[in-house]
């Protein structure tokens, strides 16, 4: 045998150092075994990696050449942008979570002198809400069954088991497609339920909405990363987006090739907005020549459940006129609300009470879906856009790029027709809708009150109470040998201390980081959507984890909570 020269791997070693795909398929099974390689260069040809490796025989003692081309899903070659996208809701935490679940037993957890049995892992991670036991409507459920087998409409007992405002409801729903639900609908979505979307608009807010500038997608994000592909032509263009902030917005600006510009929240005014602090963040954009073409708002907020006040508002809209902004205003959470000081306001209806110039100036787009609300229909993927002083020139390319997924669901349009459009005071079906509506509403109030009292019993965690929305955003005041730890074990703070509190409890959190957050500062994020009857447990057995972590990390001369 030879003596191997200075530098060569194994067949092992080597595919760590190509980076990509093996392509073992190239050698023989004799030379993988008796051969160490190493590579000499790396070059690009187009958009492929070549990769000129050298292969030494120990057997003859000879070195032989090679040249080895990637592929086109091989890592290393993926579009840059998809490989820089982050979405920490379905992150780290919850594959971890993923994997206790599939474990499939109940699991005894110990933590210092804290201890719990937990049957299951809790995903208090993403806003889902019959995943976490709400009951779905009757009503819409009943039409949709209906739409989905039309052949039930056929039978003479139908009306003893739907009632009759539902059976006529389908037959409306059914009358509006070219062939049931299998049928591809125009691609800005059926025209009488945009019609149904436009009334609504307009009870709402008091002025008549055009079902032309409505168009109805999978859920309110397609929405929303369809204007931001539209709006993002290349690195240098920025997006305001407030911070805390729902990843759906860095990870969309980021796959578009964009580049997000925050504004901070202020969380000691209860998650408030500064607009000086918006001027600050457009000129220092500006400063790194990065033009500012748009401005997310998010009323109710997520994940910080604050609601905008008509003020807030207004000088929001001042400051879009100002800058030439088009602002993006997700309302997706506006039949969440738990306060009654500051109700839900749409920015369109602001914006058009506000009067000429602005009322006819500033670019608006809002965001609506059936996955929040009472409704919490997620799976359904139900929701539209409205634009407001968009050139036609403007909404007939969004049509175009629109009509290359031919069609949304068309389910999904009709769950979203049976929000806007719910039964009436005088049909059958309103008694039940009314009772089922205000059971879930009065509920969230309630887990809302909870949850916010839970966290500000706990030690160094301080919470704003949740305004609307269906999330708490407590502030965790971790200790210096804590943050020392999770920097031992490369993590970033609260992600380790969710992560601690995901072994210890099977509750499943976000950590703050994944949405933003001023340095040095830490949070997580829950919802408040588990059961009320379950609400009190959890939050105990939360307030002894983190008393107990708080007693292991906290240096014991002291340390404030504020």
């Amino acid at each position: 045998m030879h003596r191997v020269p200075h530098k060569y791997f194994s067949s092992s070693e080597f595919s760590e150092q190509l980076n990509f795909g093996t392509h073992y398929h190239m050698f023989s099974a004799n030379l993988l075994t008796s051969s160490k390689f190493k590579v000499i260069n790396r070059f690009r040809l187009g958009s492929y990696l070549r990769v000129a490796v050298v292969c030494f025989s120990a057997n003859s003692g000879k070195e032989n050449n090679y040249l080895i081309m990637s592929k086109g899903l091989d890592h290393d070659t993926l579009n840059e942008n998809v490989k820089k996208v982050q979405y920490a809701v379905r992150g780290e935490l919850y594959l971890r979570a993923s994997e206790l679940q599939k474990e499939g037993k109940k699991v005894f957890f110990k933590f210092l002198r804290f201890s719990v049995v937990h049957p299951q892992i809790i995903f208090t991670n993403v806003g889902n809400p019959h995943a976490l036991g709400q009951k779905p409507l009757s009503f819409p459920r009943q039409v949709v069954a209906l739409c989905q087998a039309p052949f039930l409409l056929e039978d003479p007992n139908v009306g003893l088991v739907f009632p009759e405002d539902a059976i006529a409801r389908a037959k409306h729903y059914l009358s509006l497609t070219s062939g049931g639900l299998g049928a591809y609908s125009d691609s800005r979505g059926l025209p009488g339920i945009r019609k149904e979307v436009a009334d609504f608009i307009e009870k709402r807010d008091g002025y008549p909405s055009d079902p032309e500038l409505i168009f109805l997608t999978d859920g309110a994000s397609k929405g929303v990363m369809q204007m931001l592909n539209t709006i993002i032509r290349g690195e240098k263009d920025g997006i305001l987006v407030p911070v805390p902030q729902y990843p759906l917005y860095s990870a969309a600006i980021s796959l578009y090739g964009g580049s997000l510009v925050p504004y901070y929240l202020e969380e000691s005014a209860n998650w408030g907005l500064d607009v000086n602090n918006l001027r600050q963040s457009v000129a220092q954009a500006r400063s790194r020549g990065i033009t500012v073409r748009a401005m997310v708002i998010i009323n109710p907020g997520n994940p910080t459940g604050q609601c905008l006040s008509i003020d807030n508002l207004q000088e929001l809209l001042r400051f879009c006129s100002r800058e030439k902004l088009v602002l993006l205003a997700d309302e997706v959470y506006q039949q969440n609300i738990y306060q009654d000081q500051r109700p839900f306001i749409s920015a369109r209806k602001v914006l058009l009470d506000t009067g000429t110039p602005i009322s006819k100036d500033v670019q608006l787009v809002s965001f609506h879906t059936v996955s929040k609300g009472y409704w919490g229909e997620c799976g359904q993927r139900g929701g539209y856009f409205e634009m407001t002083n968009i050139p036609a020139e403007s909404v007939d390319e969004i049509y175009k790029v629109a009509s290359i997924s031919l069609s949304p669901n068309v389910p999904g349009q009709i769950f979203l027709g049976l929000m806007v459009n719910p039964p009436k005071p005088g049909d059958i079906s309103y008694p039940k809708f009314v009772q089922e509506s205000k059971t879930i509403l009065d509920s969230l109030r309630k887990r809302a009150h909870i949850m916010t009292n839970g966290f500000n019993s706990c030690r160094n965690v301080v919470c704003n109470f949740t305004e609307g929305a269906m999330y708490s955003f407590p502030q965790i005041r971790l200790p210096p040998k804590a943050i020392e730890a999770a920097k031992m074990a490369g993590k970033v703070p609260d992600v380790y201390y969710c992560l601690k509190l995901l072994e210890a409890t099977g509750i499943s959190t976000v950590p703050g980081s994944g949405f933003g957050q001023k340095e040095g500062v830490f949070h997580l994020r829950t919802t408040i959507l588990p059961a009320e009857e379950d609400m009190p447990a959890i939050m105990d057995n939360f307030k002894k984890f983190n008393d107990a972590f708080m007693e292991q990390y906290e240096d014991h001369r002291g340390y404030s909570r504020m």
